[in-house]
């Protein structure tokens, strides 16, 4: 699955949109690497996301195409 379409699956970032502009700005490492909204997320991978003056950091559990609000918080841990 795409980046930009995983952050928002998984609701660390609402739209979108705004998913594919964070990555755009390089706001959005993973696994310690700057990856464009392109980059194919897999299971294991630690993504970084730094939001203004905070940063957060989670890890990729499991990757679907579509899930429930309350779920969604299963499809990754923080770090």
């Amino acid at each position: 699955m795409r980046l930009d379409k995983y952050l928002k699956v998984s609701r660390l970032i609402k739209r979108r949109t705004v998913a594919n502009e964070a990555c755009d700005a390089g706001r959005v490492m993973v696994n310690d690497k700057v990856q464009r909204a392109s980059y194919d997320v897999r299971v294991g991978d630690v993504i970084e996301i730094a939001f203004g003056t905070k940063a957060v950091k989670v890890e990729v559990l499991e990757v679907q195409e579509t899930v429930r609000k309350e779920n969604a918080k299963d499809m990754f841990r923080y770090l």
